[in-house]
């Protein structure tokens, strides 16, 4: 992931002065077509079966999934570009974003794998 959204920006920036802030326990996996630092991803897909995916990471230092991540897809979602990291299965805050090394395309039903150790998170 390259980009942390505004909200864990602000999150980071209160755990750093003693705040406290309340850490996220799970985390979810989202893919869109676009993406930025206010709004983490955009344009996830609707009506087409897809739901976020649950993800756990693991490491010292920089972070990789522990497991694969698979994505199904029940009618065509189109071109999808970019990936983010939320702390809830739906609304919730985001996290992290990123544009996808390749974006997928699906013109009909189908999955889209991540796997193992391929979603990679550092800070800055």
């Amino acid at each position: 992931m390259t980009s942390m959204t505004d909200y864990t920006k602000n999150l980071l920036g209160r755990s750093v002065v003693g705040r406290r802030p309340a850490l996220p326990s799970a985390v979810f996996i989202a893919l869109g077509t676009g993406g930025s630092d206010a709004s983490g991803v955009s344009g996830e897909p609707s009506g087409t079966g897809y739901a976020r995916q649950a993800v756990t990471f693991f490491g010292t230092g920089l972070q990789y999934n522990i497991s694969q991540v698979r994505f199904t897809f029940t009618s065509a979602p189109g071109t999808l570009t970019h990936i983010g990291v939320f702390d809830a299965l739906t609304a919730g805050n985001p996290l992290l974003w990123a544009p996808l090394a390749t974006p997928v395309t699906l013109t009909v039903p189908g999955i889209v794998n991540i796997p193992v150790n391929s979603l990679n998170v550092v800070g800055d």
